[in-house]
């Protein structure tokens, strides 16, 4: 089954805390051609004013083996930059998946932006 070109954005919001927060929004299937979309997405972000980030799963159909490989390369430069990431709307596949590899020991999962933001 071939896969879906990811494609990326990033929203800047505010959580209810008054603080800023990166949103990185995924679409499409998460594989190992999305490097791009998810790294060069994270790597864009301004280091120096960026401490919390969010994935935004909610239009992400598919993430296999390499594709959680690319979320666990966020997670680490993020570790190792300070910076605070959490995930939400994952499939209940996916939340369960992440969960299983360990993850939720570098970052939040949230079923919504909502609650995702009011967490930060």
């Amino acid at each position: 089954m071939p896969l879906t070109e990811t494609k990326s954005h990033v929203d800047n919001l505010t959580s209810p805390a008054g603080h800023a927060v990166a949103v990185i929004r995924l679409d499409g299937d998460i594989g190992s051609a999305s490097e791009a979309a998810v790294l060069g997405s994270y790597r864009s972000l301004p280091k120096a004013t960026t401490k919390l980030i969010l994935l935004d799963f909610t239009k992400v159909d598919y993430i296999n083996s390499s594709g959680i490989a690319l979320v666990i390369q966020l997670l680490i430069q993020a570790d190792h930059a300070g910076q605070k990431v959490s995930a939400f709307g994952l499939s209940p596949h996916f939340t369960k998946v992440f969960t299983m590899v360990g993850i939720t020991k570098y970052a939040g999962l949230f079923s919504g932006q909502a609650e995702a933001l009011a967490a930060l």
